[in-house]
């Protein structure tokens, strides 16, 4: 026979039980907080970097815009390959790398971001930081014309706004100016064919970058080897301060995807949405206050166009929940 509780002890084993459960959602809303907290100061770490990198290709403007790739490619894949296997992603990296379709994916992302980069690179340091600070301005808009096209997704009534209005910023500069933002468009085409092409792309980005930048780290080397060869190449013979800072291109390449990924993994995707415009925003006040590029009228219109098409864009998609966001430079 069991003893019955008195109905006082019952009432309060359920009260304990209440609290407790009470306690522990406080906790788990407290952890979750402060991890989103966590997620937002990474992802904001990693557009700034990405954002403030003009300073760092600047300081390396005696050099080549293409010895600079090959540097960061060599150096890139050396720092990222222990962390793969620090970080576990070793299985994902073997099986990724001895999947033939994978690697031809990953041979086409790896042409599209180098390609990239050099763009990035020699304009940075042929004083055109504006022009890139516009291309990533309208990187989203292009993603959202290239989803359009390739992946048949139809538009919100905001976004045709945003793209027309976006488009039009670029035509009028195109006919003020007499010549057609070239860098700008080319960096927003060349990341916005990365990023479609990435999302069939079956690796993680630790791991994609990683064997992008294993696929071109052996020409990398024999263009060095070549270079030094001939008496060209800038590593060890120009000063420590030039080779410890082409050895950091490692760190420029793989911290700020590293805390892009910590984060955007602890916050809302419209969250790391809205951060991204932290990078072509720091670049572009470096480009007009720090480095003095000019900045004329139809830049002035244009950029005020790609602004609104970029705030229009950001409320509907943060009203729909589908801003999307993607690394930089």
């Amino acid at each position: 026979m069991v003893a019955r509780l008195p109905a006082g002890t019952i009432a309060l084993e359920r009260y304990r039980i209440a609290l407790y459960q009470v306690m522990t959602e406080n906790h788990k809303i407290e952890l979750s907080k402060k991890e989103s907290l966590q997620g937002v100061f990474c992802a904001l770490g990693a557009f700034s970097i990405w954002g403030l990198s003009p300073i760092y290709f600047k300081a390396l403007r005696h050099v080549p815009a293409f010895e600079i790739l090959m540097h960061r490619m060599v150096w890139s894949f050396l720092f990222l390959l222990p962390l793969v296997i620090f970080l576990g992603r070793w299985r994902e990296f073997k099986i990724v790398i001895s999947n033939r379709s994978a690697l031809l994916i990953l041979l086409g992302t790896t042409l599209l971001v180098s390609s990239n980069w050099f763009i990035y690179i020699w304009a940075v340091n042929a004083d055109k930081i504006l022009e890139t600070s516009l291309g990533y301005y309208i990187t989203p808009l292009v993603n959202i014309l290239l989803g359009m096209i390739f992946l048949k997704e139809r538009l919100r009534p905001a976004q045709i706004i945003a793209v027309i209005l976006a488009a039009i910023g670029v035509l009028y500069m195109t006919v003020e100016i007499g010549t057609l933002p070239w860098i700008a468009l080319s960096l927003a085409l060349t990341f916005g064919f990365y990023a479609l092409i990435r999302k069939v792309a079956p690796a993680t980005p630790l791991v994609g970058l990683t064997i992008e930048t294993l696929l071109l780290c052996l020409p990398a080397v024999g263009c060095l080897i070549y270079l030094d060869a001939g008496g060209a190449g800038a590593f060890l013979r120009i000063s420590l301060k030039s080779d410890v800072l082409l050895i950091a291109a490692a760190l420029v390449t793989a911290l700020p995807l590293l805390l892009f990924t910590t984060g955007s993994r602890r916050i809302h995707l419209s969250t790391a949405g809205i951060l991204q415009y932290t990078s072509p925003t720091c670049a572009f006040f470096l480009a007009v206050f720090i480095y003095d590029e000019p900045f004329r009228a139809a830049q002035i219109l244009t950029f005020a166009l790609i602004w609104t098409a970029v705030i229009i864009y950001s409320i509907d998609s943060v009203i729909s929940g589908h801003l999307t966001s993607g690394k930089n430079n």
